[in-house]
């Protein structure tokens, strides 16, 4: 009885590893531009900064790329206004004395599952910004293929993020 009741938990186990596993769908295209925020730290004070960073630079370069018209033209803008998101950055982060970095070109990232779509750990074509030490959580999204605004909905569900998704890197290959 012992051994069977063993037995039948190892295959549950391994049906619902095998499921979880399916559902994973890997759909950002390797020709992808990336934005990355990491905070100093963990506490509350660094991730405000971290949170008002993300979104003023967002903010910026979602009207700056709005008019892209392929991976080129993004890395062209996005390269042109980085002086213009260091200056936005000082002045979010104010006088708080903290020490930042910005770095466009290929930078690490680890895996990320959001809404059922895997994003894979890697090397990727990216803006990042570093606060501090770099010490804390992240924050990132998809500069190109635009996905960075699709996080704003969170009532949406996971087909429909996908969908979504789908239909975006669609419209750009």
């Amino acid at each position: 009885m012992k051994k069977g009741l063993i037995l039948l938990a190892i295959v549950i186990t391994l049906l619902v590893y095998s499921k979880s596993q399916a559902n994973e769908v890997v759909i950002i295209p390797e020709n992808s531009i990336r934005f990355r925020v990491v905070a100093n730290s963990n506490n509350v004070d660094d991730f405000l900064i971290k949170n008002k960073v993300k979104t003023a630079v967002e903010k910026e370069l979602v009207t700056l790329l709005e008019n892209a018209k392929d991976i080129n033209e993004t890395k062209e803008i996005i390269k042109e206004n980085i002086p213009t998101i260091n200056k936005m950055i000082a002045n979010t982060i104010g006088e708080q004395n903290l020490d930042y970095d910005v770095k466009f070109g290929f930078n690490f990232f680890p895996k990320k599952i959001f809404k059922g779509i895997v994003y894979n750990e890697g090397d990727y074509e990216s803006l990042v910004i570093t606060l501090g030490k770099g010490n804390g959580d992240n924050w990132w999204c998809v500069l190109f293929p635009p996905l960075c605004l699709l996080e704003e909905n969170p009532n949406s569900s996971d087909v429909e993020y996908q969908l979504y998704v789908s239909r975006i890197i669609n419209r750009f290959k």
